[in-house]
């Protein structure tokens, strides 16, 4: 007989798959977008003011309105307690929390797109400070275009949030293609773009269509938006804000860490920090897929547990869900270390992206990878504070980590020399201490079951040191017997080696006898006999 439980973990499932599907074509046609600006743009200054000015909206699109951003979390967090019955439309009191909420968030980022408007080019003599005068002046006229965004990424981040505790994961996961395919659109049909302000006019209007993408949905759904203003005595906005005022401060001091990233950056060679851009870019075509997949679906059943008092319930899904994203996480690592270099070489290399800009991405990318593991661990636990309505926990921490990125970078890039990649290594020692400090403060709230979740982590670093040595060395095998033109050539070496790295990885877990190989591997087996 299936159990309650079962039917659960069956349902989450099959939700991360559909979601993975649909992020993988979200990050295919992000990377097209990203091919086509680096085939337009290269690593100029051009390029630098735009990815400069876009880090101020992209707060607002990605980080605090995107998927598992703050107002997507807030509103699952409060709104999936208030609806019991996902067929029925909501009472009046949802769409009257509803409503507050809307336009709050409205306001508030109504006031920061206007202060970016008019004081944009001071806003970028801070960010850039080691930049010139003719990098500042363009990322400002960038920034002064592309403000609008940071109205509407609140507004985004709360349809996402109603959209999936309704359990439509499918629109907000497909709506960030909108963006993409405007900006392909209007960079490859402009005539004259020296400045390249039409990637800033592109990503605004981008915006905008993934606004309006999610509104008929959201309409349907039974939420109709008239301002109110009655947060007075509002006790499930109090709530609201108690989550997400803590979350959206953590998020902006991770945003901080970017911008001292970006302080440190203007002063290294020109194109440094477009070709960070492009690494973070190609490390979240796979990582953001592993964790988009899995933690989308978990978040509300996390929160639906908390409600029910189930600790042993959160316990069981948390180490499932964290055990398979670490044994996902570990080929990625192994795919970036032996393969990197070939597959930026394959994305990237072309027009005005050149062998020396392969290489700045490829550096980058090389040392953010060791970030992975502690990534997926961090975003993860982070939910469970989410669902314990706990975001002050998870801001103190990043918070208290600004000092140490700052330390880091003056260490690695000043004194070690170290330039691109000490930006990026910095950022994975970063994420490391915080997953430390995330997992060890979650015991005041509920003790997980750490000891089978690492047991099992390193049964598969064991497989994946061994795997990383016979990738390594296919790689060069291929490299020295192998003869094809330059872009067939990656192709088949990525192929041939990655075909390598999973059957090699995925037979030594078996043989650890490790309990997410063989569960994924027999789930996998039915579904290809089916």
């Amino acid at each position: 007989m299936t159990t309650y439980s079962e039917d659960k973990t069956t349902s989450v499932l099959k939700a991360a798959w559909l979601i993975a599907v649909v992020t993988v074509f979200s990050k295919l046609i992000g990377f097209i977008r990203d091919v086509v600006i680096a085939n337009y743009y290269g690593t100029s200054t051009v390029s630098d003011a735009y990815f400069y000015a876009y880090q101020i909206p992209a707060l607002a699109i990605i980080l605090l309105g995107g998927v598992g951003g703050p107002f997507h979390s807030a509103t699952v967090a409060v709104f999936s307690k208030l609806i019991p019955n996902l067929r029925e439309k909501p009472e009046e009191q949802v769409e009257k929390l509803f409503s507050v909420f809307m336009t709050t968030t409205i306001l508030f980022f109504a006031v920061l797109a206007l202060l970016c408007y008019f004081f944009a080019t001071p806003i970028m003599n801070i960010i850039a400070s080691g930049g010139s005068p003719e990098l500042i002046n363009l990322a400002a006229q960038h920034l002064k275009i592309m403000s609008p965004v940071l109205i509407i990424g609140g507004v985004v981040g709360i349809y996402y949030g109603i959209l999936v505790t309704y359990r439509y994961f499918m629109l907000p996961n497909l709506s960030p293609i909108v963006m993409s395919v405007v900006i392909i659109i209007m960079v490859m049909t402009a005539k004259s773009d020296n400045a390249g302000v039409v990637l800033a006019w592109a990503t605004t209007i981008g915006a905008v269509c993934q606004l309006l993408l999610q509104y008929p949905k959201i309409r349907q759904l039974g939420f109709r938006f008239k301002p109110n203003f009655e947060v007075l005595n509002n006790v499930q906005f109090k709530n609201i804000c108690e989550l997400l005022f803590p979350a959206v401060l953590s998020s902006t001091v991770g945003q901080v860490h970017i911008y001292v990233d970006m302080f440190f950056a203007s002063s290294l060679n020109e194109g440094v920090w477009t070709a960070i851009g492009y690494a973070n870019r190609v490390f979240q075509f796979p990582v953001g897929i592993l964790v988009t997949a899995f933690l989308v679906p978990l978040f509300p059943i996390f929160s639906r547990l908390v409600a029910d008092n189930d600790m042993q319930g959160i316990k069981n899904y948390f180490n499932k869900g964290v055990g398979v994203l670490f044994f996902g996480a570990i080929p990625i690592i192994i795919g970036i270390l032996v393969l990197g270099m070939d597959g930026v070489r394959l994305i990237f290399e072309r027009g005005a992206f050149d062998a020396r800009a392969t290489f700045m991405v490829t550096e980058a990318l090389w040392f953010l990878s060791f970030s992975i593991i502690p990534y997926v661990f961090r975003d993860s636990i982070t939910r469970v504070y989410y669902s314990f309505n706990d975001s002050a926990t998870p801001f103190m921490i990043a918070f208290s980590s600004i000092v140490l990125k700052v330390l880091l970078n003056m260490i690695l890039i000043n004194k070690l020399g170290m330039g691109i990649g000490g930006i990026t290594l910095s950022t994975s020692l970063v994420t490391l201490f915080n997953a430390c400090m995330l997992g060890i403060l979650i015991s005041k709230k509920i003790k997980l079951d750490y000891g089978s979740l690492f047991k099992n982590l390193l049964k598969m670093c064991a497989a994946g040191i061994i795997t990383f040595a016979v990738c390594l060395a296919a790689g060069v095998l291929f490299d020295r017997v192998v003869e094809l033109p330059k872009y067939l050539f990656e192709i088949v070496k990525i192929s041939v080696v990655g075909i390598v790295c999973l059957g090699v990885y995925v037979r030594l877990n078996i043989l650890f006898k490790m309990d997410y190989a063989q569960e994924l591997f027999d789930r996998i087996y039915a579904k290809l006999r089916k």
